[in-house]
């Protein structure tokens, strides 16, 4: 029987799902409107899901309230049902779920798994945070939250496209679970959310692919499943510039849909007929779900927008 759980669960699913059933989903922070790189994951998160006969989600990723722009997550969603890329259940806000995140903050409290830590960015030092404040903060309050590890702890996992991955504490760090601003840190809030949505499979961008140890080690800490991941290569400007929602990207939502849909169904590899630019959204995602083979993107890192014609 399907059962509908609390929206402050921490591990258990928001809809019951029969066992094994594919679950993915596209999750955008509203800090700036859609452009052709979040397009490239939001597509081929979704043509994974569909071809393999998976539901396909949004999630509103709008923890970090200082970078939020009214309206934008509206717009996004707006944007993508435009596409056609239309969430099979209601979109999850993440600031919906405070009270799941802090459960899940308490839990490993409570286990003796975190620490507080008062380093700034400049007095963490560059590259991976070391652990320096695990003995006691070194500064005054305000402090951070981190996960406490292991010294020997090896986060390793399988990607689908990038292949095995094998990651150690010393070249991860401890992750921030709860910021200095008392926000609460998108790696804690993106495993439980992944959990309570019942997430099988995340297809994602490569600039991700980093961070993926954390999210194993928080879900390991809060023993909650871990999904499947595949992480797409980067969609870079036609200059070789790293796209950016805070820059001068294109927003899709001023390109014709078809065009958008097909440009970016070559971006991923898939080789779409040139008669697909005069085919309907519906034809144009239909041929894409037919015809979806990520596999023809492994070893691939990164990719090349098309400049102005």
């Amino acid at each position: 029987m399907n059962v509908a759980r609390s929206n402050t669960a921490i591990g258990t699913t928001a809809t019951a799902e029969p066992h094994g059933a594919y679950r993915g989903r596209f999750a955008p922070s509203p800090s700036g409107r859609l452009h052709s790189g979040s397009l490239l994951a939001a597509l081929g998160s979704y043509l994974d899901a569909r071809h393999q006969g998976g539901r396909w989600l949004i999630r509103i990723e709008d923890l970090d309230t200082p970078r939020n722009q009214p309206g934008l997550a509206a717009d996004i969603v707006q944007t993508l049902a435009r596409l056609g890329l239309e969430s099979d259940e209601t979109p999850l806000y993440q600031s919906s779920r405070l009270p799941a995140y802090e459960q899940a903050l308490a839990q490993l409290q409570d286990g003796g798994l975190t620490y507080p830590c008062s380093c700034t960015r400049s007095q963490a030092g560059p590259g991976v945070y070391g652990g320096h404040c695990r003995a006691g903060p070194s500064g005054p309050s305000p402090h951070a939250l981190r996960l406490r590890q292991a010294d020997d702890h090896v986060l390793a996992f399988n990607d689908r496209l990038a292949g095995v991955q094998r990651q150690t504490w010393r070249e991860l760090g401890d992750p921030i679970l709860r910021r200095r601003d008392a926000l609460i840190a998108y790696q804690l809030a993106v495993v439980v959310d992944d959990a309570y949505q019942g997430i099988t499979d995340i297809v994602r961008g490569s600039d991700l692919l980093a961070s993926t140890g954390w999210q194993l080690a928080v879900a390991q800490a809060l023993q909650l499943p871990t999904p499947r991941y595949a992480h797409l290569p980067l969609l870079l400007a036609a200059d070789g510039s790293k796209l950016s929602k805070s820059a001068s990207a294109a927003a899709v939502a001023e390109q014709p849909p078809a065009t958008v849909l097909v440009d970016t169904l070559g971006y991923l590899q898939q080789a779409p007929p040139a008669e697909l630019y005069r085919a309907s959204i519906g034809q144009i995602l239909d041929w894409g779900i037919a015809h979806w083979q990520p596999e023809r993107l492994r070893g691939i890192t990164t990719l090349t927008e098309k400049g102005p014609a």
